[in-house]
């Protein structure tokens, strides 16, 4: 470590953690007895915790974000130069970074042309789904005002976002939750719905869509948000022949299509977003995570010129505007943030080597499925990967999710940071998560599935 920490003051961190800080995603009666991991500090792939202790992180800072790595120097400076000569005013007016940042994002997204700023990928879907009913009304005398959302799909943790939320143990507790919000199945063929595959599964998933358009009244459904490969509900990449159909569906009955791209944005699938994977021409995307690699706080709610233009129609009407602020929307250490991680992303050719490492990974992935009947499946899409395990592959029964957690605190034992889906589908928390930094290298790569390997030995046999 180059960090600076003496004994004492790290004892005193922790102690302060301890007694001040409520964590996420924790239970935190263990703390009771024992400490929390507490990260001070991070270089390229790794990390290191208050014990010393070096990790590889595969999870790119615990939930996919960093994806540059950590220690970018050049990231930091640009944030500082622009700190110092503004470090915040309103969206209502504009700034250098957020002007030029928009410029550079739009240039990778053709048919999209509008950014609008905030500072959370839950506050990004909440902009959609806010102008998807101010349209309705706009349009539709309001009738046009329910929003689809996918079976297992996640788009945040606000009260909006979470009635959109197809992960039932995420919203739990939190009803009753906002109206208007309509659950559609799930396309993922491992744990296959309908008696098919391939492209004709893919396709009957779209149709599952369709026939909740028509149970709902095609008049009433105003938009669709899905992610264009599901992260937390179990990295479930759509079969061929889906996101056509979806289209095709999508301009039958005039409903937006809203892509969330929080966690797949900014090169996590080996393109700049994951729609581009798929030919989607989406109304909507969303993004935050990637965007500045979690060196400043920003999120991006971006539109096309059509959308757009149904905001200034009438300048005559003091309502027919988007009457909306994001307060963090407006810092501008964000896109300046975001405006060198793009860079880092071009010079490096950092997609590239995603795809490269992608294909290692899901090698090796596929090897330890060989080698491991616990694993049942193993899928993804650039360096976005899952391996779900169960205890029966011909029946595709879960593994008890406390195993999964041993097979986690193993690897970490062992120095390298995974994931799994957790409090996500009752009974189906069994899915083993990683998604490391863009500059990973085949050594790297080689070292989180050996390490899974060897835990999987471990807890399984």
């Amino acid at each position: 470590m180059d960090g600076v920490f003496n004994e004492n003051d790290l004892s005193h961190i922790v102690d302060a953690d301890k007694a001040h800080v409520w964590h996420h995603l924790t239970q935190h009666k263990a703390f009771e007895t024992g400490d929390p991991r507490i990260i001070l500090e991070g270089k390229g792939m790794r990390v290191w915790d208050q014990k010393g202790k070096e990790y590889l992180d595969a999870v790119s800072g615990g939930v996919w974000t960093v994806n540059v790595g950590y220690g970018r120097e050049s990231i930091a400076k640009a944030v500082y130069d622009q700190l110092i000569k503004l470090c915040y005013f309103a969206q209502s007016a504009g700034s250098i970074p957020g002007a030029l940042f928009s410029e550079k994002l739009i240039s990778k997204m053709p048919g999209m042309s509008r950014v609008y700023y905030c500072n959370s990928g839950s506050e990004a879907n909440e902009k959609v789904f806010k102008m998807v009913r101010q349209i309705a009304h706009k349009k539709y005398g309001g009738k046009k005002h329910k929003i689809l959302f996918r079976d297992r799909d996640y788009h945040g943790g606000t009260l909006a976002t979470m009635s959109a939320g197809g992960q039932e143990e995420r919203v739990a507790q939190y009803g009753p939750l906002a109206p208007g919000f309509v659950r559609v199945p799930h396309c993922m063929e491992y744990r296959a719905q309908w008696d098919l595959t391939g492209e004709a599964y893919g396709q009957r998933a779209a149709d599952a869509i369709e026939e909740v358009i028509l149970a709902e009244g095609p008049d009433t459904v105003g938009a669709i948000c899905l992610e264009p490969v599901t992260a937390g509900g179990g990295v479930i990449t759509p079969p061929p022949g889906y996101w056509e159909r979806v289209q095709e569906i999508c301009k039958k009955y005039d409903v937006l299509l809203h892509i969330d791209e929080v966690v797949c944005g900014i090169g996590r699938t080996g393109t700049w977003f994951g729609y581009q994977q798929y030919g989607i021409k989406p109304d909507f995307v969303t993004m935050a995570k990637g965007v500045a690699s979690g060196y400043a706080a920003i999120a991006c709610m971006v539109t096309t010129e059509e959308v757009f233009d149904m905001f200034k129609d009438n300048a005559a009407d003091p309502m027919n505007y988007f009457r909306d602020i994001s307060t963090f929307g407006g810092c501008a250490a964000g896109p300046a943030a975001a405006l060198e991680n793009m860079r880092i992303i071009e010079d490096e050719n950092l997609l590239d080597n995603c795809n490269a490492m992608g294909e290692r990974m899901m090698g090796n992935l596929e090897a330890l499925m060989e080698k491991h009947k616990v694993v049942g499946d193993v899928r993804g899409k650039g360096l976005f990967l899952g391996a779900e395990l169960v205890a029966d592959r011909a029946t595709k029964e879960a593994v008890d999710e406390k195993l999964v957690g041993q097979v986690v605190a193993e690897c970490g034992a062992q120095g390298v940071l995974i994931g799994a889906t957790n409090r996500s589908i009752p009974g189906l928390n069994n899915v083993l998560c990683f998604s490391p930094a863009l500059i990973a290298t085949a050594d790297d790569i080689d070292q989180i599935t050996d390490t899974v390997d060897r835990a999987l030995s471990k807890v399984f046999g």
